[in-house]
Parts: C-alpha cells; structure tokens; sequence
C-alpha cells in the first residue's frame, strides 16, 4: 500500500522535527517547506494526501496560502494550525473549508488523530458500523420473536431504519444483504401480526394505535386548542419513515422538534382512503355513509381525493372548532412557488394545511420513466432522490417562511410505499380495482398465504362496493399481478415503488410536532 503523503508547511519547519519523525515511524511520507509561496509550486507539481498550513508566517499568510490551493485543488483536505486563537481567523479558515483547525502547540497524538479523522475516516466508520450491527442482529432477531403489540413493532422498525441509514454508506455489500434479509422477515413476521389484530383496532374499547382516521384529532387538534400559535400541518404524500430521517436535518435548521408521533395508517394503504381519512376524521366506511357526495369507491370513475378541503371543513365543524384556516394542495412547481409567495398574507390564520404532493409522483414515474428508474433503483437511491427535492422544493421555503411568521409544524404523511419484487397470481372480474398492493372485488382467487383477506370489509372500516365484495391486501415484497398476460406485467411491475397493502413501510409512518427556532 502507498504510503499517505502530507505537505507540512511553517516557517518553522525545523522546530517540528520531532512531529515528523513520528509521522515518518507511522508509515506517513512528509514533505516540508518554510513558506507559502514554494509551497504553492511543491503543491501544484505533486500528489500529497492532505496539506497542514500554519497561519502566522511571513510573505504570504496561511489563509493566503489556503486559497490559492483550494483554487487548485479543492478536494485534498487542509489542516490550518496556528498560535493564534482569534475568532476572525477561525471564521476565515473555517469558512474556506478547512478540514480541521488545531491550536499550538500540538502534540504528535493529536496530529495523528486528525490524520485518521480526514483520511481514515469512512474506513473506521465502516469497520465500527459493521462490528456494532453484527453484535445488534442477534438482538434484532430475538426481539423479533417476542414481539407482540403495536408499539413493540414501532420500535423494532425504528430499529432496523437506523441500522439501514447507517450501513448504507459503507461498501459492505454482504452487511447490507443481511440486513435486507432481516428486514423482509420482520415483514413476513409484521404481517402476520396485523393478520391477528387488525380487526380488533376497529373495536370500540380496543387497544389501538393513532390511525389515518384518528390522526387529525389526537394529534393536530391538541395544538389548535392551546391557542399558543398558527399551525402549519404539512402531508407530504406516499412519505416512508426512513425517506423522513434523510432530511429530517434540513427541518431542524429552521425548527426544533418537540414530538415525534409513529402513527399507523388505514388499509388499503392508498391515497384516496388513507388521505380522505386523515382530513374528514373518518373511516371509509363512515365517509361513504355520511358524504356520499365526496366518497367514490375503487370502480367508480373521476377522481378519489377532490374534496380533502370539505372533508377537513366538516370535521372542524364536527369537533366545535370555529377557526380560521386555509386548504392547500401543491401538484407542481408553479403552485408551490405561489405558495411560498403568498404565505405571508396567512400570518392571521389559526391553521395552514398543505398536502404536497412530490413524493407519490416520484414512486409513479419509477414505475412509468426508465430515466427514474435509474436515479431510483433501490431504496438508497430514492432517499437520496428525495433529499434532493426538498433542498430544493418550494416545500422548504414554506417552512423557512412559516418559521418567521412563528408557526408551529406539524409534517406527515398519509402512508409509505414498499420496493415490490415478487408477483402473486390473482384472478378478478372486469370490476375488480388496478391496484397492485390491494384488490377488492367478487370472486376474487388467490394465493392464500400471499394476502390477508377480508370477507367482511365493514369490520376494518371499509365500504362493500356489493354484496359478496371482498378485499384483499398483499404482504412482504410481493405485487399482484393477474394471469393474463403474467410474464409482460411481471417484467414491467417488479422492482417498483408501489402502497396498499401491509408492510411496516407502507403502515408505520411519521408524524413529527416541531416548534420554530
């Protein structure tokens, strides 16, 4: 292995011999030189792994220096070390990208720490991340076993989430396989779970989880009461609880978080029930029942989520909350912008809803745009995809805008989405609904291990769109797929992002509670 290279530059370079020789028994290659300017020229005719510039010298000063590198070759890291403690040069330094910036006198330890720290740095966070998830799979595996209630699933997820984001950025292709691997058999094990207990979460004294349907009262109504301040609440649609963590970081530079909510949504695991649950307090059922006029059912044609606004309007005035408040929902660029325009004009308002809509057009294009395809090809690529648009979506200007205007946050989403591998094969009538996730219909045939199926969908909350309706919802990875023409709608399905039916990604989702900064 090549030894690491470092150009060492201080006007005095001879007092620091014994640094070197301690560098050079470590196996680093360390070229010296007393000022600025010759070093510029060494630096621009070789290769050195990292640079460490004193600040005070005479001639041109290390910032000096500092610059004219960075303009020549950005990415080699820059160590400054200086006597100086004043806060204009660390600003100076820091602000040109140092890597690090120590104070003299150094010891040999603390030049070798930062070495490892800029160099060695994704390795030993590599070997300490693979070492620490090998000690926690056995602990993952036997919680697995043992687990019994909503809030022990909430925590296993949470789990496994943490471990995913951490052994995604090291090369550890088998770690991440293992993980992979204990992650599917949490969703055999979750789905089986909600086999079990589903029904009795429509119970009225059950012990249930905050659902799609209770949501808007247990957690958003609560902060409307308290008068304290305007609420944003945000629905970022199709959102999965790890795509949240990539740029929860993003939020808190802006607002502090207060409460972080795991709540579960309703099956099918699909807008126009989940969503349409969120905003008019009710199950599917009860929607159809009482509003008629709003509620479509899967056959029926025109769109399934025209009327969250009335619905919210309804359920505000059910619950006796005379407020002023504004419905926004943001399909594209130009409306977010617009938006993010007027926002200042809604400082009176009690209550700010926006539905937002990016994140479910993106799991659709993968499905519909082979360029997509390949920015999203597995689900570390469609966080990063997602990070990438709230940077820079208007969505985060209406959050620096809110933050200002001093409201209160409240993000959520209606329900996740789950990367599909593996077709069931399922036989329907002319009537029975597209989606891949869940299907409801008469007559259905299937693959029993495959599905949890309701004879009964009153009991889960659910309309009977006829006598003999059934409905049933797909686990694990696996898509259903009908027996016509199986091989063509197999290859054009698999390895797409698809919601409806039950996996902890699509049911276990975030509802975070922020106060501004």
């Amino acid at each position: 292995m090549d030894k690491i290279k470092i150009l060492w530059v201080d006007d005095e370079i001879d007092y620091l011999k014994p640094h070197i020789l301690f560098l050079e028994k470590k196996n680093y290659s360390v070229t010296t030189c007393n000022n600025g300017r010759d070093a510029i020229d060494i630096f621009d005719n070789e290769n050195f792994d990292i640079v460490f510039l004193d600040e005070n010298m005479p001639g041109m000063s290390g910032l000096e220096t500092l610059s004219e590198m960075k303009e020549k070759k950005s990415a080699v890291p820059m160590i400054m070390i200086t006597k100086s403690e004043e806060e204009y040069i660390m600003e100076e330094a820091i602000g040109s990208k140092i890597a690090d910036y120590l104070i003299k006198p150094v010891n040999p330890n603390q030049i070798l720490l930062s070495l490892k720290k800029n160099l060695d740095h994704s390795r030993l966070i590599s070997q300490k991340t693979t070492l620490d998830y090998q000690k926690e799979f056995r602990k993952i595996s036997m919680e697995m076993a043992m687990v019994n209630s909503y809030e022990d699933w909430v925590e296993l997820y949470k789990k496994l989430i943490f471990w995913e984001l951490n052994l995604e950025n090291i090369n550890d292709h088998g770690m991440i396989e293992i993980l992979e691997s204990q992650k599917a058999e949490a969703n055999s094990q979750f789905g089986k779970f909600i086999e079990r207990n589903y029904e009795d979460w429509f119970l009225p004294k059950a012990d249930k989880p905050i659902q799609s349907h209770t949501l808007f009262r247990e957690l958003v109504v609560p902060e409307i009461v308290k008068k304290e301040k305007p609420i944003l609440f945000v629905v970022i649609d199709n959102l999965r609880y790890d795509q949240w963590k990539t740029f929860e970081s993003e939020v808190a530079n802006y607002y502090k978080l207060e409460k972080e909510v795991p709540y579960f949504s309703i099956l099918p695991t699909a807008t126009q029930y989940a969503r349409n649950a969120i905003f008019s307090g009710l199950t599917p059922l009860e929607m159809e029942t009482k509003f008629p006029q709003y509620w479509k059912n899967d056959p029926e044609e025109g769109g399934k989520n025209l009327y969250e606004a009335e619905f919210l309007s309804a359920q505000l005035k059910r619950l006796g909350l005379n407020i002023k408040e504004d419905y926004f929902k943001i399909t594209n660029l130009a409306a977010g912008k617009k938006l993010v325009e007027n926002f200042k004009g809604l400082r009176d308002n009690d209550l700010v809803t926006v539905v937002y809509n990016f994140v479910d057009m993106l799991s659709h294009a993968k499905t519909e745009m082979d360029v997509v395809k390949e920015l999203a090809s597995d689900d570390k690529a469609y966080r990063s995809l997602t990070l990438s648009w709230f940077k820079n979506s208007p969505l985060l200007e209406i959050i620096q805008q809110a933050q200002k205007l001093g409201f209160k946050l409240i993000i959520t989403t209606d329900h996740g989405t789950i990367n599909v591998k593996n077709p069931s094969k399922v036989v329907g009538d002319k009537n029975t609904s597209l989606n891949l996730r869940y299907k409801t219909g008469r007559s259905l045939t299937y693959e029993y291990k495959d599905v949890y199926a309701v004879k009964d969908p009153k009991k889960i909350g659910l309309p009977t769109i006829n006598m003999s309706s059934s409905y049933i919802f797909a686990k694990n990875d696996l898509f259903l797929a009908y027996v016509n023409n199986f091989n063509h709608y197999v290859s054009y399905y698999r390895n797409t992002y698809q919601h409806g039916g039950i996996s902890l990604e699509e049911m276990i989702i975030p509802c975070l509670i922020f106060n501004p900064k």
